[in-house]
Order: structure tokens, then sequence, then C-alpha cells
């Protein structure tokens, strides 16, 4: 299968990088909860889970607060006091919370790396995920040789073109950046329908649903791998 396929494209957010816990410890264990690290990666799918079924996306400049409440309701908050905590924590933690690297993220990116595939990273994001994947010793983009992680051919933020997902475009900016076409033979690899698999359709590449816990609401049609190791071996 390897020959089939041209490049790969991954998203950051719930592939490379999740939400800090030690964020969320607090507030947390003063409602009686004490998750461990995989409750924590959990939650974060049962959030997106939200966001895909809901029949509209969040409004501008609500995405980070909406995103909590259906994180915090992974943890069995009730309801009502999922969207209090929600509105509490979003303005604190606003920018600086997708600083954990994921459960066995590096070991997947290694193995993607030795296939010797073109790759990438698209992220919905604020304009640091390129920064903050460096700073994290996840990945790093041409022009930061040197840094420690997994050397990629780009890293495109939503906030520094002008465009995210699921606008097809912002996936022909990383794939002029790798000198690839976009076709069925690119993957995209990322943790929502709403995002992920949708923008990849549109771009005319092959979406792969990063789907740990087999949450995907509407699983019929592509691709879905629980790990990037697991996907690497596919290929």
């Amino acid at each position: 299968m390897k020959t089939g396929v041209s490049a790969i494209l991954l998203d950051a957010g719930g592939v490379l990088v999740f939400p800090q816990p030690d964020l969320f410890r607090l507030p947390l264990r003063e409602l009686g909860v004490s998750p461990d690290i995989a409750a924590f990666e959990r939650a974060h799918y049962q959030a997106m889970v939200v966001q895909d079924v809901a029949a509209v996306p969040p409004a501008a400049g609500t995405w980070w607060r909406e995103y909590l409440v259906g994180y915090f309701a992974g943890f069995g908050v009730a309801e009502n006091r999922c969207r209090e905590l929600a509105t509490e924590i979003a303005v604190a933690t606003m920018g600086r919370a997708w600083t954990h690297v994921g459960t066995g993220a590096m070991a997947g990116l290694r193995a993607l790396a030795a296939l010797g595939l073109p790759m990438g990273v698209v992220s919905n994001s604020d304009g640091t995920v390129q920064a903050e994947l460096r700073r994290l010793g996840v990945c790093y983009a041409p022009d930061q040789e040197g840094a420690d992680g997994i050397p990629v051919g780009v890293v495109v933020d939503s906030a520094v073109v002008g465009v995210a997902k699921p606008n097809p475009a912002i996936f022909g900016i990383a794939l002029d950046a790798l000198g690839v076409p976009a076709s069925g033979t690119v993957l995209h690899v990322g943790d929502s329908l709403r995002y992920d698999v949708a923008g990849a359709r549109a771009a005319g590449l092959e979406p792969v649903h990063l789907d740990p816990h087999g949450f995907c609401p509407a699983p019929d049609g592509h691709r879905h791998v629980r790990t990037l190791t697991e996907l690497a071996q596919t290929l």
C-alpha cells in the first residue's frame, strides 16, 4: 500500500498534542474526579464527537469554550456545571493549553517518517502551532533546522495562512509546499469529521480518522485507525 500513497498530512490537536492535563486537575479534583492521562486524552475525543454531531460549528471566537463543555462532560461532570466550568477556565487557558504530547504520538510519528513519504502538518490553530510543536520536540519545518523532533516538509497554521479546515484551500497550501499534487493518494489524518474528514474529502484527499475509542458518529465511507503506529504498519 505504501507505493499508492504520495504524501501524509497530519492534524496537530488530537493527533500529536492535547490539552495539558495539569490545567484541569484541580477543578476536576474539586468535583471529586481524579483522571489519569488516558482519561484526559479520551475526553478530548469525546469533546470532538460533540462538535461533530452539532448542527452547526461554534460561532467565531467560541470554539475553545464550546470544546471545554464537551471535554468536561467526558469526565461525567453534570451538564449545567460543564458550561459554568468551561466559561471559567476558557479565558484563563486560552492560547496555552495544547502542550501535552499524546501517548504514543512520537512513536507513531517516527514510524510514519520512516516510510520516507512527504509529510506535513495542517492545523486549525492560533498562529502558534509551528513554534509549539518545535518547542515540545514533536516536529519542525524546514526553516527550523537543528530543532528537536521529527523533520516535516511544512507546518500550516490556519491563523497564519488565513484559511481553516474544512476549507480545502488549506490543504492546497500544504501540498504546494511539499510539491505534491492533490489527489486521493494523499492521506490526511485527523480527529474530526467536521474539520478533517470533510475537509480532506473536499480537497480530493483520502481522510484517515484517528479514532482510538471508536467514537466516530458516522463511520461509513472513510478509513479509521486507532494510532499513528497502526497507520504506519498498514502502509
